[in-house]
């Protein structure tokens, strides 16, 4: 989606056409300001029903763990799948909040873990790249980070142009700037000014472009941008994760910037940024987007694919 039409106003969506979704975005707006006791409860409520009621989701949901977790017994992997699903309609509501109602809502009850990490890696004046994956308190890390520090980010712009400015006019209240997933050469000036930007390379963008590096020991399609920006840049890598936990707060986890990096080898380098992310999911597996068809792209065509047919 072009930029000119990232900055529609308001008043470009008074069609009845787009009434359902601006009822939708008002009753985000209302759960946004309602206490975060009870956005998890109602997390919950909705996470164990979009289990039962979407099941393509849950059956990938069931293969990733499945494969990420072999040592786990079938009836953990379940409690699992269905603790992924609530923490996952818990992260919509988070989200909200953090359009909504911004940052100041969570900075008293946000600890920063290893934050010398990311002030050591920024000291060094050739920009960061926030190492991201995709948790379900994606958007709410966003808010996060901005309580310490200062970051772009990449968005795939939504499909439903209402629905993308509300979303993009939300985060660039917290990200700075927000950049189309493709803007390589708007990260690149981003990074080469000094700037901080979060980057997520753990999604399956099929085998262009992408090494077979093991993911929890599964061969898993896996992107070599990463370590062609930080050639090209001199940016260090940061990982860069963030969880709810139990006592009603957040963590956010800034791990030292990954050494010897880039080393030059594909392989070694995306089995790096595969490990960073494994290590920071397993903190709190559950909080994770299983939902997504991490292993789709396979190495030998010839076999099933792990969600079934070819």
């Amino acid at each position: 989606m072009s930029e000119e039409k990232r900055d529609l106003t308001y008043s470009d969506f008074i069609h009845p056409r787009y009434w359902p979704t601006w009822l939708g975005i008002a009753l985000l707006w209302l759960i946004a300001h309602t206490p975060l006791a009870f956005q998890r409860a109602l997390g919950i409520l909705m996470g164990r029903a979009a289990y039962y009621f979407l099941p393509k989701r849950r059956k990938i949901a069931e293969v990733n763990i499945n494969l990420c977790f072999p040592e786990l017994a079938s009836a953990q992997k379940q409690t699992l799948v269905k603790s992924a699903f609530d923490n996952n309609a818990i992260g919509y509501f988070e989200a909200a909040s953090a359009w909504f109602t911004g940052k100041e809502r969570f900075r008293a009850i946000t600890k920063a873990h290893g934050l010398e990490n990311l002030q050591a890696a920024q000291a060094k004046g050739k920009g960061v790249i926030l190492l991201g994956g995709h948790f379900t308190t994606l958007d709410l890390g966003g808010a996060l980070f901005d309580i310490y520090s200062s970051a772009a980010s990449m968005q795939r712009d939504h499909d439903n142009p209402l629905f993308n400015m509300v979303m993009t006019r939300a985060r660039r209240k917290f990200c700075h700037p927000v950049l189309s997933k493709d803007d390589l050469r708007g990260l690149i000036r981003h990074l080469k000014s000094g700037g901080t930007i979060w980057y997520a390379t753990d999604q399956d963008y099929g085998s262009r472009g992408s090494v077979f590096a093991p993911f929890f020991n599964v061969p898993a399609a896996t992107i070599t941008t990463t370590s062609r920006i930080a050639q090209k840049t001199g940016a260090p890598v940061v990982p860069f994760s963030h969880f709810r936990n139990e006592n009603g707060g957040y963590d956010v986890y800034f791990e030292p910037a990954l050494s010897d990096y880039p080393s030059g080898d594909d392989l070694a380098d995306a089995t790096a940024t595969n490990l960073a992310i494994e290590n920071a999911i397993r903190r709190y597996p559950a909080q994770y987007l299983w939902m997504h068809r991490r292993f789709k792209t396979e190495e030998n065509r010839e076999n099933h694919s792990h969600y079934g047919g070819k």
